[in-house]
């Protein structure tokens, strides 16, 4: 274990934390099992896998690509380069969801989910509502087989996938109660000084120019398929509250524009409460 931390030390905050997560995925035992049983030996095959892991997060790699999984809100989702890796950030925007959804209990709810990518926000969703009506939306089609393979996973029955450019493919008499959306908000010329955009994929990060180019247009196809009374959720950037709020305004003037921050105090998801 000491040898795989230092070999992490200049690649990682975390090296400790990122080796203990490789060697439990390898052995197939939690974290906590390692404290007590420190002196196990690994077989030759396990060996050889954990120090290949180990190289590969040298470099860089995310840990979630490594181990296929990522834990979000209470599940752990199938995790590729497909697709973005979840963030624990994007659980706010669950919650707002789930606060307000409760209030409509009884209601033959709509919920459609906008750039879906692992379909954390639309599968989440689908298991706290299993009587909701769920549709995840995504333009790539390796995303939504990812997106496919969690709903099965974890049970979400009542979820349908499509592969649309936002809400270009759904009829016009598509109308839902909540649009809710994590899209690709980061500043096209800030891409490539990042180094999430070295691994993630970048249809799933880049908002081109300002990061709003895919907010926008959703903000702008929202009135044809959200109900009076519906809410729009957006994840964003932390720093593009106000420009988000006004964008929201300048397409629904007479909604309720919120601003909600995350634990950190910066800017992380805008909510749109239309008028019944």
């Amino acid at each position: 274990m000491a040898s795989a931390r230092q070999r992490l030390t200049l690649t990682s905050e975390t090296a400790l934390l990122d080796a203990r997560l490789l060697l439990s995925f390898v052995i197939d035992q939690p974290t906590t099992w390692l404290y007590a049983h420190s002196d196990s030996l690994l077989s030759p095959e396990q060996a050889e896998k954990f120090s290949h892991l180990i190289d590969q997060r040298a470099v860089g790699r995310p840990i979630a690509y490594l181990t296929g999984t990522r834990g979000f809100y209470h599940w752990d989702f199938v995790v590729t380069p497909d697709v973005l890796i979840p963030r624990p950030e994007t659980e706010h925007l669950i919650e707002a969801a789930q606060a307000w959804l409760k209030n409509r209990q009884g209601e033959q709810l709509k919920v459609v989910d906008v750039g879906t990518g692992s379909g954390i926000i639309g599968v989440s969703l689908a298991l706290l509502f299993p009587e909701a009506s769920v549709t995840a939306i995504d333009v790539s089609p390796s995303a939504l087989e990812i997106a496919q393979l969690n709903a099965s996973r974890l049970g979400a029955g009542n979820i349908e996938f499509q592969e649309g450019n936002l809400l270009n493919g759904l009829p016009s008499d598509f109308q839902v109660d909540l649009i809710a959306a994590n899209l690709p908000y980061i500043d096209h010329d800030e891409m490539l000084t990042l180094e999430v955009a070295k691994w993630e994929p970048h249809l799933a990060l880049d908002g081109g120019i300002g990061g709003l180019d895919l907010i926008r247009d959703l903000l702008h196809q929202a009135p044809i398929h959200l109900k009076p009374g519906g809410l729009i959720l957006l994840e964003i950037g932390a720093d593009q509250g106000e420009a988000t709020q006004q964008l929201a305004l300048s397409v629904f003037p007479n909604a309720g524009v919120k601003i909600q921050q995350d634990l950190a105090g910066l800017d992380r998801i805008v909510s749109v409460q239309t008028l019944e």
